[in-house]
C-alpha cells in the first residue's frame, strides 16, 4: 500500500528504519571495533563465560604478577556487555556480531522513544519525524556503526522511552510509582550516567504534578509519591553496585576553574545537537590534532554556549507547550550544575559533546519548530546545514567501515582491532594457544579479548612527552613467559620504559612481527 501524502511522517520513520536496518547488516557482516570503556566490560564478559563471577574483573596482581587480583567493575554500567552477552548466549554467535545486534535493536529503539515522545510533548507527527530525522543525520547517530560504544547506544535506545513516560503521567499511581522504580534500574543498566537524567526527570514530575496546586501539603505529597520509589530504585544501585568499587564522579583533582568548566556545558545544545564537537574534532577532548588553534576554539566555544542560551531562551517564549519547555528547562539547567561542577573538582570526565547528547536529543523538536516558523531562505539555510552535517556524517561513515571491514585485524572475537594488524594478531593468537602460563602485555584493552589460554596486563598508552607515573604502571614478580606487544613506534624510550616496568624479567629478546608491531619476550 502506498503511504498517503499527508503522512509524510510514515516515509520518513520507515526510511529511517530501514536504514538502521542496512546498516546493522553491514555492521553484523564486517563488525565494528570498540572504544575503549566497552572494551573493558568485555574482559569480564570473557571471564564470566570462563566462569567467573558477576562483574568481576580479575587481573594479574601488580604487585606478584604469580598472583591475580579481582575487582567489581563498577567504573561502568553492566549492560554494555550483558545485553551482546545475551545474544552470544542465544544465538552462538561472537561479540562482534553481537554487539551489531544491539546497536541496530537498540537505534531503532530510540528512533521509535524520540518519535512517541516527541508526539506526546505536543509536536506534530510531522515535526517530530523530522526532529528525529535531524538526529539520525549526526555523526553520534553513526558512531556506534564504527566503534561500538557501548552504555551510550543502549541509553540513546532507553532515553526517549524514560522521557515519555515523564510526559505520560499526569497523577501519583501505582503505575506511576512501577514506572519509576524500574526506570532507574533500566537507565543504569544502560550508562551508569544516567542517574543525573534520572534525578532531573523526578524534578520535572515533581513540578509538573504540583505546579497546579496551592497547597503546599499537595507538593508535600506528590514530593512523597516520587521520593519513595526513586530512593528505592537509587538504593538498590548503590548497595549493590556503585558502592563496590569506584567510579567516574568519586575521583577528583581538586578545584579548577577555567571559562571551560561551565562554558562548555551551555553550549551542549550546539555541541552535541548539531555535531559542532565531533565536527571539530573535540573543541577541548581530543584524540589527534586540534583542527584548529586552542584559541581560536575557545572563542568558538563561548559564541557556541551564547548561542546555545539564546536557542532555549527562544524555544521557551516560541513553543506552547509547557511541559516540553519546563522538561528542557529542567534538563538543561541541571546539566549545567551537574557537569560544571564535576569539571570545577576535576572529576575523571572529559570534556566531550557524548556527555549531554540527552541535551542534543531535547532540544532538537524545539529548533525544528522554531526553524518551521522562519522564512524560506532562513528554512533553505538550516537545510543547507542539516545536508552539511549529513554529508560530514558518511563522511565519516563510509571510510571507516571500510577501514573496519578490510584493513583492521579480526581475531576470534569478531570485533574490528586497528591497534594491530592481522599478521601479528595471527602470531599472538598462535602463541595463546601453544604457551601455557605466559603473561601478554598490550597498550589496548581489546587486544586482551583475543587471549583465551593465558593472562595478560593492559597498560595505558603512553604520551608523545614520554612522561608517565611508573607507580601506575610497574608490576612486580614473576608470572611466567612475558610477551610484550608494542607499535613498532616505541621501539627506543618508550619501550624501554614498558620492559622496566617489569623488574622480574631481564633479558629481553625482540622479534619484528610486521614493519609496525615488535614483539618483546623473556622468560
Amino acid at each position: 500500500m502506498i503511504l498517503q501524502k499527508s503522512q509524510p511522517h510514515k516515509i520518513i520513520l520507515l526510511a529511517l528504519g530501514i536504514m538502521v536496518l542496512i546498516m546493522g547488516t553491514m555492521i553484523f557482516i564486517a563488525p565494528t571495533a570498540l572504544f575503549p570503556d566497552p572494551s573493558w566490560g568485555f574482559q569480564v564478559m570473557q571471564k564470566m563465560q570462563a566462569g567467573g563471577a558477576f562483574n568481576i574483573a580479575t587481573k594479574p596482581s601488580p604487585a606478584d604478577l604469580s598472583k591475580d587480583y579481582s575487582e567489581f567493575l563498577s567504573w561502568w554500567s553492566p549492560g554494555q556487555y550483558l545485553v551482546p552477552y545475551f545474544f552470544k548466549s542465544v544465538f552462538g554467535i561472537n561479540t562482534g556480531q553481537a554487539s551489531a545486534i544491539t546497536v541496530t535493536l537498540f537505534s531503532l529503539l530510540g528512533i521509535g522513544g524520540l518519535y512517541v515522545f516527541f508526539t506526546k510533548a505536543g509536536f506534530t507527527p510531522t515535526l517530530a519525524a523530522v526532529s528525529v530525522l535531524v538526529i539520525a543525520i549526526q555523526q553520534g547517530f553513526f558512531i556506534p556503526y564504527v566503534f561500538y560504544n557501548g552504555g551510550e547506544v543502549l541509553l540513546f535506545g532507553f532515553i526517549g522511552w524514560f522521557l515519555y513516560g515523564c510526559v505520560s503521567f499526569d497523577k501519583a499511581d501505582w503505575k506511576f510509582t512501577v514506572f519509576l522504580l524500574l526506570s532507574g534500574w533500566i537507565g543504569f543498566f544502560c550508562k551508569s550516567s544516567f542517574l543525573w537524567m534520572y534525578a532531573a526527570g523526578c524534578l520535572y514530575i515533581w513540578i509538573k504534578l504540583s505546579q497546579k496546586q496551592l497547597n503546599l501539603m499537595d507538593w508535600v505529597k506528590n514530593g512523597i509519591w516520587i521520593a519513595i520509589p526513586s530512593a528505592l530504585s537509587l538504593a538498590a544501585i548503590y548497595v549493590f553496585y556503585l558502592s563496590k568499587g569506584a567510579n567516574p564522579a568519586s575521583d577528583s583533582s581538586g578545584l579548577l576553574f577555567s571559562w571551560e568548566t561551565f562554558s562548555f556545558p551551555l553550549a551542549s545544545p550546539i555541541l552535541a545537537g548539531f555535531s559542532l564537537d565531533d565536527i571539530l574534532n573535540g573543541v577541548l577532548f581530543h584524540n589527534n590534532e586540534w583542527s584548529l588553534s586552542p584559541q581560536w576554539l575557545l572563542i568558538i566555544l563561548l559564541l557556541a554556549a551564547a548561542l546555545s542560551v539564546v536557542i532555549i531562551v527562544s524555544i521557551n517564549r516560541s513553543i506552547p507547550n509547557k511541559n516540553y519547555t519546563l522538561l528542557l528547562s529542567i534538563f538543561y539547567v541541571l546539566s549545567v550544575l551537574f557537569f560544571g561542577y564535576s569539571f570545577l573538582r576535576q572529576a575523571n570526565i572529559s570534556y566531550e559533546a557524548r556527555h549531554f547528547r540527552i541535551i542534543g536529543l531535547l532540544v532538537t523538536p524545539g529548533v525544528v519548530y522554531l526553524v518551521s516558523r522562519w522564512k524560506p531562505p532562513f528554512k533553505i539555510a538550516f537545510g543547507l546545514v542539516c545536508f552539511f552535517i549529513t554529508f560530514l556524517s558518511i563522511r565519516y561513515f563510509v571510510p571507516s567501515y571500510h577501514q573496519n571491514k578490510t584493513v583492521n585485524a579480526h581475531g576470534a572475537s569478531g570485533v574490528a582491532l586497528p591497534f594491530i594488524d592481522q599478521p601479528s594478531l595471527d602470531y599472538i593468537m598462535d602463541l595463546d594457544r601453544k604457551t601455557k602460563n605466559a603473561l601478554f602485555v598490550f597498550i589496548s584493552p581489546d587486544l586482551g579479548l583475543e587471549i583465551n589460554h593465558n593472562r595478560y596486563v593492559i597498560l595505558d598508552p603512553i604520551d608523545a612527552d614520554v612522561k608517565i607515573n611508573f607507580d601506575s604502571y610497574v608490576h612486580y614478580g614473576h608470572g611466567g613467559p612475558i610477551f610484550i606487544m608494542l607499535p613498532a613506534s616505541y621501539m627506543g624510550p618508550k619501550s624501554n620504559i614498558i620492559r622496566k616496568c617489569f623488574p622480574g624479567y631481564t633479558g629481553f629478546h625482540m622479534d619484528m612481527l610486521s614493519n609496525n608491531y615488535v614483539l618483546y619476550s623473556a622468560k
